[in-house]
């Protein structure tokens, strides 16, 4: 890393640090954190952080802590700097941040604002995201992740792919109309690929390295990486649908008796 200036954040000065490679869009939400005064880290999970990032298809998942609660003063100034930079230097690079009270910190259920896809909502920081930061994570400015959070064990990263997939996932496989959806139906083969991987190892896939075990046929595993690297290859929609879904259905039914097998055996 090379320093790229400090920031006086109240009680800290922290050093602005460049990360190799870093996408443009960062750099100015670095920067304007910083200067708050109460955003003392930003952190870089995601595919960025695990070397999958593809620019111009990769979101860019970003996590700060907040010195004190998120109120709706400081979520109006968090949403103003991510719709400037929306509309400037971060445009189409689908810039997300969570914003998490460092007091709150180990909560895993405590919910936190979230600047996804042009919206502030309210979300958890998930186990997988946790783990991820720990195993992978870089700090853009201040503390590493590892500072504020405890190591993730195989265990820890099995526990987390297993609420995920027995939750969100277990609600989108009783909806089968959103498997219509090309971008569900990508993400369901690709989160189930890893979630199985999680389950089995204890370790974190990638997503690029999820698409080559999906449970698909090879002309749709084809379609995915070629959509994973920016190429515009469209697959047949109600069939890819319900590939997606039965996958995720026979996956949600396969962490759901794993996990009843390991109570058991506990």
């Amino acid at each position: 890393m090379q320093d790229v200036g400090t920031a006086n954040c109240g009680k800290w000065t922290v050093k602005l640090a460049a990360v190799v490679a870093l996408p443009d869009a960062v750099t100015p939400l670095s920067v304007r954190l910083g200067e708050l005064g109460w955003v003392p880290d930003l952190w870089i999970a995601g595919s960025l952080a695990t070397g999958d990032y593809i620019p111009g298809v990769s979101d860019l998942d970003l996590v700060a802590t907040v010195d004190g609660q998120v109120d709706p003063s400081r979520q109006a100034v968090l949403t103003s700097i991510h719709r400037d930079l929306d509309r400037g230097q971060a445009a189409g690079a689908d810039l997300g941040c969570v914003y998490v009270d460092v007091h709150t910190l180990s909560d895993s259920a405590a919910v936190h604002p979230t600047w996804t896809h042009g919206s502030l909502v309210q979300r958890t920081l998930s186990g997988v995201t946790r783990a991820e930061l720990v195993r992978y994570g870089v700090a853009v400015y201040g503390r590493a992740p590892t500072v504020l959070l405890p190591p993730a064990s195989d265990d820890d990263v099995r526990a987390a792919a297993r609420a995920e997939v027995c939750g969100y996932w277990a609600w989108a496989s009783r909806r089968p109309l959103m498997w219509l959806s090309p971008v569900i139906a990508d993400l369901g083969l690709t989160s189930m690929a890893r979630g199985r991987g999680a389950l089995d190892t204890g370790q974190l896939m990638t997503k690029s390295q999820a698409i080559e075990r999906a449970h698909a046929p090879q002309w749709l595993i084809d379609q995915l990486l070629a959509r994973r690297h920016g190429r515009n290859v469209v697959s047949p929609r109600v069939r890819t649908g319900w590939i997606a879904w039965r996958d995720t259905r026979r996956t949600v039914r396969a962490a759901r008796r794993r996990g009843v097998a390991d109570v058991d055996k506990a």
